[in-house]
């Protein structure tokens, strides 16, 4: 059973243009920055990407957006990315908008092999047109359909020779059912640890569903914003 891999780039050799893609992550925490750097030195082209938001203009996925690689975005949120604005305004950029929750369900549906599911969300809204919608209880429900991807990159805490992830902390967020919706799924993680050394009760993704793991190295774990205050009574902030 080979799943690691010597470097990102060699775990994305055979990734090409055109291709759907989830990338776990929620703002700039948990991504995959060392996959997200190698996919944007393989200037691969195209590409559909699924992802609760693309980044910041010069962080995460914004770097494949600033490069012209993006065609198209299946997301929740869009700030904090200038050029992801310029790009949707002049057309450049196809945009799907999901409430989160939405998102965050046609995601584990399509890990979970449930094709379609209903919900109350978007009831009345843009985000309804087109969709076929059903009464349930007396409440008008929205049918939505799942996510997969070609491609699926995430980010885990610790990992073992067999795939077996655990994430930290909020950095859980997309990254456990994209592992599941990804048809290859790739992970990097921060730890490399032999078979048997995580405890069983504590994986989060088994590892059947990732396909290639990769050792990451030189993360920076950026946040969008820093906002800081005086403690009451001392306004320089000390303690």
């Amino acid at each position: 059973m080979h799943k690691v891999y010597p470097s990102a780039a060699a775990a994305l050799a055979d990734v090409g243009d055109g291709i759907t893609l989830m990338s776990g992550g929620f703002g700039l925490c948990g991504n995959p920055e060392n996959l997200i750097r190698a996919l944007r030195e393989k200037n691969v082209r195209g590409l559909t990407i699924i992802s609760n938001n693309c980044g910041t203009t010069d962080k995460g996925l914004g770097v494949l957006l600033a490069n012209g690689q993006v065609k198209k975005m299946i997301s929740s949120y869009v700030g904090e990315n200038k050029i992801f604005a310029e790009q949707f305004l002049s057309g450049q950029l196809e945009v799907e908008l999901n409430p989160q929750g939405t998102l965050a369900e046609r995601i584990r549906a399509g890990g979970a092999g449930i094709p379609a599911f209903y919900t109350p969300t978007g009831v009345g809204t843009q985000v309804a047109e087109g969709k076929e919608t059903r009464e349930f209880n007396g409440r008008t429900y929205v049918m939505e359909t799942a996510l997969t991807a070609d491609v699926a990159i995430v980010k885990a805490w610790k990992g073992d020779r067999h795939g077996n992830l655990v994430y930290r902390k909020t950095a859980r967020n997309f990254n456990p059912m994209m592992a599941m919706a990804g048809r290859v799924t790739i992970a990097e993680v921060e730890e490399l640890v032999e078979v048997g050394e995580l405890e069983a009760d504590a994986i989060h993704t088994p590892g059947i569903y990732v396909q290639r793991i990769v050792l990451g190295s030189g993360y920076e774990k950026p946040i969008e914003q820093r906002t800081v205050r005086s403690k009451a009574g001392n306004p320089k902030g000390g303690a």
